[in-house]
């Protein structure tokens, strides 16, 4: 018997997404069909307020489409209410945000476990790995409003992965950093990734960026092209 396609991590089914501005109504996504599967890293790319942050928000839980059907590891989410989003966004989601959001004045150490202790695990091997590889062991125990753009990013890349989340959305994680920084955070985003089993979906204006990514997807005028 032929063998059957690998379950899509995520999977979107002509998902609709609108805004009202007074009397005006503005579709931002209109029938989006897109899969991407485990491990898989993937590029979002368009103009600005195009909806591609709106997408990620989607993914995440964070904001709700008008129409269409959201499947995640297999599961259709139009049912899921708050309890069941917060425990994807928990077990099974890590995200990397453009402004960082750490959390102070907490030192970098209980920044990374911060996602473990809401699972109720402890610190592990898997983080003394990410402290290394990422080359913050010296920092571990200094506030993270002292670090340097660069440094917090690379705080936040550990904090996101150190559950070892199935899927990281990334919404536009080099967007503060010079050139240099932005193509170290990027190195070593998808190398910690790929160690992780995490899939990426990455929101991005940069080329440079985008070129890291397995696929690239441009999101124009309600669309989404590969």
């Amino acid at each position: 018997m032929p063998s059957q396609a690998p379950r899509p991590l995520v999977q979107l089914a002509r998902i609709s997404k609108g805004f009202n501005d007074g009397d005006q109504y503005h579709q931002v996504l209109d029938a989006i069909e897109l899969r991407i599967n485990r491990a898989e890293t993937v590029a979002l790319t368009g103009p600005s307020g195009s909806g591609k942050s709106t997408l990620l928000n989607l993914i995440g839980g964070f904001e709700y489409p008008d129409s269409g059907k959201l499947w995640l590891d297999g599961a259709d989410c139009s049912l899921w209410r708050d309890p069941q989003w917060s425990r994807f966004r928990r077990q099974q989601l890590g995200v990397v945000f453009q402004q960082f959001n750490l959390l102070t004045p907490l030192n970098v150490r209980d920044n990374i476990a911060f996602p473990l202790a809401l699972l109720g695990q402890k610190w592990n091997d898997w983080c003394d790995y990410l402290l290394y590889k990422l080359a913050i062991v010296e920092l571990v125990n200094r506030p993270v409003e002292q670090l340097s753009g660069g440094q917090q990013q690379r705080v936040a890349i550990a904090r996101a992965l150190a559950h070892r989340p199935a899927l990281l959305l990334a919404d536009e994680p080099t967007g503060n950093l010079d050139a240099e920084a932005a193509e170290e955070v990027m190195q070593l985003l998808c190398m910690l990734a790929a160690d992780a089993g995490s899939a990426i979906l990455m929101v991005t204006h940069s080329n440079s960026a985008a070129q890291y990514m397995q696929r690239r997807w441009h999101l124009q005028q309600g669309k989404v092209h590969e």
